[in-house]
């Protein structure tokens, strides 16, 4: 883990509508070098180890467009610990990192970022769309259905003016067709 101390989270997935802590500062944000992509066995928040979910992680590549939440001064260290209790100590399938951002009003920031550790048991990598499908499917687990997951994160982005072509096509294949914009 850097010793940076950021002022920004980027989210991406749950991040994005659940950060689970006050910020005084929300933005649209693109992240460059990274992007959005269900890799991740979820054994815990989406799924169960007997009947693992799937969910997003970073995978190197492109760019992912999220939510940047401006971490308060008061306060700091306990959204730090909560961050890390949530991202890191369940599974351990995230590493924390520091990486610019670049915010709408066109600031670069450094934020804590949070990406899949290609070498944990749990990384599932590029799955074919049928298999992650029915993974997400039949997914739930402490927070809820992988299915929610997946439209909420469709619907955050949808929110922010923009589409994921990837993820559609995976809510069609899971049987979320009603999350899918129409043209």
């Amino acid at each position: 883990m850097s010793t940076a101390k950021p002022s920004w989270v980027f989210g991406y997935g749950s991040l994005m509508w659940n950060p689970g802590f006050a910020t005084p500062e929300t933005q649209p944000a693109r992240l460059h070098g990274w992007h959005r992509a269900f890799c991740i066995y979820s054994e815990h928040y989406r799924g169960t180890p007997q009947k693992p979910g799937l969910i997003l992680g970073l995978l190197p590549g492109g760019a992912c467009r999220g939510l940047a939440h401006r971490l308060s001064r008061n306060g700091y260290d306990a959204v730090r610990r909560y961050l890390r209790k949530r991202e890191i100590d369940n599974d351990g399938v995230y590493r924390e990192e520091v990486r610019p951002i670049q915010l709408q009003d066109g600031r670069t920031v450094q934020a804590l970022v949070y990406l899949a550790d290609r070498q944990h048991r749990q990384f599932a990598g590029k799955l074919p769309p049928a298999r992650a499908a029915a993974l997400v499917r039949r997914g739930r687990g402490a927070t809820g259905t992988n299915l929610a997951y997946l439209r909420n994160t469709i619907s955050h982005l949808g929110e922010l003016g923009l589409t994921d072509r990837v993820l559609e096509d995976l809510a069609r294949r899971a049987g979320l067709s009603d999350a899918v914009a129409r043209p």
